[in-house]
């Protein structure tokens, strides 16, 4: 039903349990910069976070009051809902495997109350390959549940493949799509946006800033594919100023092309996989970007940086603390990791 290669699904498992730093990395920028001097008098911030789910939280998880504050500087957040957002799983033994995901309504505002998101500041992509694990019952419980709480969503097929949102003077144009589904391909249709191709996207949007929102790549691998590579080049190339994605489960790292600025993989923001998960794939990040609101620079990239953090376990749930803040042995593991995957950048 996934269309997910059979190397790839035998690879899951043990790139799990060792996320793997091969790959290439040439040709990335730092995992922060400055891309206008000097810097415009008016400004607008993104901040977009990783994965959010249920799966490794029971209940809603702590965070360190300097990952709260950096959050809430931000005029819009944006993330990706990895989890369906129902009452009771329909897939209940693969739900308490972990192998099919939910997280209820509570839970997610609990856990964005723990984090000092406002919902009315948040908006989530649902463009996933986990958003139908519930089913299509569960998909339309996940749109249902996000309107409820007041959460704007993205990446649904029925609202096309481009969305405008009004971001203080902006207009951001988001186009949330997936390259991977774990259902078959009719229950994705006219449900799910998988529309990844700008040239099919509609022209004219008017828009300040286009900013890509897609979930592909390869899982537990820290530098991203080569066809995701060219993907990137070919979405900048488009017109794409803004490209933050989702998938891998683990930190990735950042590339400037021209005036755009890709940053390949964010992580986890809430774990998605089995509690007990070894330490690299527990290194997340947020991603701020300033944006100029000047008439003359207008929806350009001011400036952008990568705050990576830690996910710890704690009890029943996790705890968010920034990198900075850990100590011992475990610090100097993650820093090292975070130099190899953004080099100098740190």
């Amino acid at each position: 039903m996934s269309n997910y290669p059979l190397s790839y699904k035998l690879s899951w498992l043990p790139r799990f349990l060792k996320p793997t730093l091969s790959g290439d990395g040439d040709g990335f920028a730092p995992a922060a910069g400055t891309m206008i001097e000097p810097s415009p008098a008016r400004t607008v911030r993104l901040a977009f976070v990783g994965d959010i789910s249920a799966v490794a939280n029971r209940t809603a998880p702590q965070c360190d009051p300097a990952i709260k504050a950096l959050l809430a500087s931000a005029d819009l957040v944006v993330g990706n809902c990895e989890s369906p957002v129902v009452e009771r799983p329909s897939v209940a033994m693969g739900t308490k495997l972990g192998i099919h995901h939910a997280m209820t309504e509570r839970f997610l505002a609990e856990a964005l109350a723990a984090a000092g998101i406002s919902h009315e500041k948040l908006v989530l992509s649902l463009a996933n390959n986990h958003v139908l694990d519930q089913g299509v019952e569960g998909f339309d419980k996940t749109v249902a549940a996000l309107n409820r709480l007041g959460i704007r969503s993205i990446g649904t097929a029925v609202a096309g493949p481009v969305e405008r949102l009004a971001v203080g003077p902006l207009t951001i144009g988001f186009a949330a799509f997936t390259l991977w589904r774990n259902a078959g391909a009719a229950a994705f249709a006219g449900r799910v946006s998988m529309q990844g191709d700008p040239a099919q996207w509609p022209r004219g949007s008017d828009v300040d800033l286009a900013c890509a929102v897609p979930h592909w790549d390869w899982e537990f691998r820290h530098f991203p594919q080569a066809a995701t590579r060219a993907l990137a080049q070919h979405l900048a190339a488009q017109g794409v100023g803004l490209i933050a994605g989702h998938h891998a489960h683990v930190l990735q790292p950042v590339e400037r092309i021209g005036k755009a600025l890709v940053a390949y993989g964010l992580g986890d923001f809430l774990g998605t996989a089995f509690a007990r998960q070894p330490w690299p794939g527990r290194i997340g990040g947020i991603l701020t970007v300033d944006i100029s609101a000047d008439a003359d620079t207008r929806g350009a990239i001011v400036a952008y940086r990568l705050h990576p953090f830690m996910r710890l376990r704690a009890g029943d749930h996790e705890r968010l603390v920034p990198v900075e803040a850990l100590e011992g042995a475990l610090r100097q593991k993650v820093l090292a990791r975070l130099d190899t995957v953004f080099g100098n950048g740190n």
